[in-house]
């Protein structure tokens, strides 16, 4: 009897033992704690209580003790201001430069593979080119942005989705440029990535650049079909919402204004700031062509579809009419312009027969739009799938410098 009793009570020992030891729960003690403290405590003895009670004390202090440690817990907003707060992408000297903004490390080249996308990777350094050659800019007054950091691109995007680019072929999907899957991870993310990450600093900064002197171009960017949990359609990072997100914090800014002439449907940013108060969104595309995002066509503030076929007169004459509409229907501090040039007659996934003088008139009427009111803009290349678009890009810049609606000269670039 005395055997068994010990042997009882050695086994009652060992279960209390081993579930008082457990961590409570964060709410305390668990069920079935409580029910061996109730059922068993009482019929033990005293030497296996003591010592039962005294390993859930033991496991209780441990447990206080490394929950006291763990960090407050921060709301998202807080998290993202302070990450915004912490950011170089402002850092950048431009005191003796204009608000050009370019980096050759802009430019996609790998062995060829970028031109299996019809997507021209090397049009941004052709545009600064260009602008260079004919006197209209010069090289050293070009501002250079720094590379976004992880830290910023989690201003939007969430862990989840960075991480998934850490996968060479969830990046060949985005870029739509198929051997991409084949190489390894690192080389993506020098070769692809890293261009495409200086852009999005390139964008951010011209948030603070515009409110600075009234306007600024990113010669990139516009990568308007990736939100904060989404890339596609050769766009792997959300820079317009994340210059967005900048400016409302760094720039004082609390109104803005999205004018996205892309032939495609912006749908990334559409579905950032689908409920977003602050952002009116004017969408003016081919309803024909990728991404056919109903959802995101959902949140779009003013939708003018134009069609396959639209010629430059009908679009301008469309595009006169939008613009006035949003004259009476909000007042921005900010205008983002996604000046894609894929609605070039002849581009091959743009779908529109605008003429090259027509994209010049199209990119005068917005910024004539936002200068004459004293609106800071940010104008972003975005898409443009032939050759030609860097000559495109580089007239129509001129053509604003000639209007007197910009000035790219360094010396009253300053006082613009």
């Amino acid at each position: 009897m005395m055997k068994k009793n010990y042997l009882e009570a050695v086994l009652l020992h060992s279960e209390l033992t081993e579930s008082l030891q457990r961590p409570p729960s964060r709410f305390g003690i668990s069920a079935n704690q409580r029910y061996i403290c109730s059922s068993h405590l009482p019929v033990a003895t005293p030497f296996i209580a003591y010592h039962a009670c005294h390993s859930f004390a033991m496991s209780w202090s441990r447990f206080s003790s490394s929950s006291s440690s763990y960090p407050p817990k921060t709301d998202a907003e807080t998290l993202r201001r302070q990450r915004i707060s912490s950011s170089k992408l402002y850092n950048p000297d431009v005191s003796s430069k204009v608000p050009v903004i370019y980096s050759s490390y802009y430019d996609i080249s790998f062995l060829g593979i970028e031109k299996l996308h019809p997507f021209d990777s090397s049009k941004w350094g052709r545009i600064c080119r260009f602008l260079i050659s004919e006197g209209y800019l010069e090289k050293s007054s070009i501002v250079e942005p720094l590379e976004a950091s992880t830290d910023d691109l989690l201003v939007v995007h969430t862990e989840a989705y960075l991480n998934s680019l850490k996968n060479s072929v969830n990046v060949a999907k985005i870029t739509e440029v198929a051997p991409v899957a084949m190489l390894p991870n690192w080389l993506v993310q020098m070769k692809v990535l890293y261009p495409f990450r200086r852009q999005v600093g390139g964008t951010v900064l011209a948030g603070k650049l515009a409110k600075e002197r009234g306007w600024a171009i990113n010669v990139g960017g516009g990568f308007h079909h990736c939100s904060g949990g989404r890339g596609g359609g050769f766009c792997a990072y959300a820079d317009i919402s994340l210059c967005i997100h900048f400016a409302f914090v760094r720039s004082n800014i609390s109104r803005v204004m999205i004018i996205d002439l892309d032939a495609h449907q912006g749908n990334g940013h559409e579905m950032d700031f689908g409920n977003d108060e602050r952002v009116y969104i004017l969408d003016m595309f081919n309803p024909e062509i990728y991404p056919f995002d109903m959802t995101a066509r959902n949140y779009i503030n003013q939708k003018v579809e134009v069609v396959t076929g639209t010629t430059t007169d009908e679009y301008l004459k469309k595009l006169d009419k939008a613009l006035g509409v949003v004259r009476s229907n909000f007042a921005p501090e900010l205008i983002i312009y996604n000046a894609g040039t894929d609605i070039l007659d002849g581009d091959p996934l743009g779908g529109l027969n605008i003429s090259p003088d027509g994209v010049v008139q199209r990119d005068e009427k917005v910024f004539r739009f936002a200068r004459e009111r004293n609106i800071p803009i940010v104008m972003v290349t975005s898409g443009g799938y032939m050759k030609t678009s860097a000559r495109v890009i580089a007239n129509s810049i001129i053509n604003l410098s000639k209007k007197g609606l910009i000035d790219t000269s360094a010396r009253r670039g300053l006082n613009q």
